[in-house]
């Protein structure tokens, strides 16, 4: 399988190499495929790619994910991302501590079922996710930059039809109304961040360049919502 290259949302191509390729693994992988980034997704077990599908655009790579010749075959050196998702605590610890220390990736997660552990080892500098709480978005949202990433879902369950998203108004923007941001029945304005405060929109309130609007939106409804704050600058 070849990478593919593409523009997406997020304006840049990450380079993001998965450990694991069960259920959460082979979902990150193709939603971060299709978002345009590349991705290497490393199993142990050759049989467990069959997860990622036919649509699936980036590469594979069997092998031991802590192994150093298989991460630097996976180009671990230029990725800005690691998860650690495989069935093992101390797969997942060993090959996250190993990218971090020793390769200098910037962004790595890893997925610790004992949340005790999980704890120790945030305490070393290392991001973990507990078991009870691993979701597809919960890894992208330790993953991404504020403003390129869903922030959570409106359902209990994790996969909502209505999601919070973050984007920031363009810098030259000086008190065009709220309202600009909003389409009904696709877009609500929940919030607003300034200048270190999170505020309510109220009647009459209106924006500035740098804040943070955290949006509530259709999933389907992600993109238009984005672009209706890009395009701020052009109204």
């Amino acid at each position: 399988m070849g990478i593919v290259h593409r523009d997406n949302d997020l304006g840049v191509d990450v380079h993001v190499v998965i450990a694991g390729c069960g259920r959460v693994g082979s979902a990150l992988a193709c939603t971060l495929s299709e978002d345009g980034h590349n991705v290497v997704v490393i199993d142990k077990n050759p049989r467990a790619f069959r997860r990622l599908g036919d649509d699936y655009g980036g590469k594979v790579k069997t092998g031991i994910v802590f192994d150093r010749d298989v991460l630097e075959s996976a180009g671990i050196r230029k990725a800005q991302a690691f998860v650690a998702v495989t069935s093992g605590d101390n797969s997942n610890v060993v090959s996250a501590r190993t990218v971090k220390d020793r390769f200098g990736v910037e962004r790595v997660v890893a997925r610790i079922y004992d949340p005790e552990r999980a704890s120790i080892y945030e305490r070393l500098g290392l991001t973990t996710i507990a078991s009870a709480r691993w979701t597809t978005e919960a890894v992208l949202r330790a993953l991404l930059p504020e403003g390129d990433r869903v922030e959570g879902s409106v359902n209990p369950g994790g996969s909502g039809d209505v999601v919070v998203i973050t984007a920031t108004v363009p810098p030259h923007i000086h008190g065009v109304p709220v309202t600009k941001v909003q389409e009904h029945g696709q877009a609500v304005l929940a919030a607003i961040s300034r200048g270190g405060s999170t505020m309510l929109p109220v009647a009459g309130s209106v924006l500035e360049g740098g804040d943070h609007v955290h949006l509530a939106v259709n999933r389907d409804a992600i993109d238009a919502a984005r672009q209706r704050v890009e395009d701020l600058e052009n109204r």
